[in-house]
């Protein structure tokens, strides 16, 4: 693995330790030219999944991506980073679990939105109105109506 710090080739595993939740393997490395120390996280991946957005373009699928949008949905909310992780991987889990490699924007906007739901109300609608393309008042009205009418919403 190349340094981001110097560019050096080589880096050395110092620590290796699965995460949690056992998702993935978080990894310590030191580099050996100019001493900088950063983490890796190794995952599983199961397939090579495909994004087809809305003007038919495909895109190779970035969970980084996925994972700063959510970012911005929960900044500034008390939500356990642990927790943000277990429904990313749900999310990707279930992405790689259905049949075909190529995955509609809708699709993971949707898987999104549940997740977001069980965590914390207030990033699912700001997610939402993102993601729907909130134009009035009334469609937040309406998004805030349907999960103060499901009771086991996170709250």
């Amino acid at each position: 693995m190349r340094c981001p710090y110097c560019g050096g080739p080589d880096t050395q595993v110092k620590d290796s330790r699965p995460t949690e939740d056992n998702s993935s393997i978080r990894r310590r490395r030191a580099c050996p030219d100019c001493g900088g120390r950063f983490t890796t996280f190794e995952r599983v991946q199961l397939r090579e999944l495909m994004v087809m957005k809305k003007s038919g373009r495909r895109v190779a699928f970035d969970r980084d991506k996925l994972q700063r949008s959510v970012e911005i949905a929960l900044r500034k909310r008390d939500v356990a980073p642990e927790r943000v992780e277990r429904m990313l991987n749900g999310v990707v889990r279930q992405l790689e679990a259905q049949g075909d490699g190529d995955v509609p924007t809708d699709r993971i906007g949707e898987l999104v939105m549940e997740g977001l739901k069980t965590l914390d109300g207030i990033a699912y609608v700001r997610f939402a109105s993102v993601y729907r393309n909130f134009r009035e008042a009334r469609e937040f009205n309406a998004i805030v109506g349907e999960l103060e009418s499901e009771p086991e919403a996170a709250k």
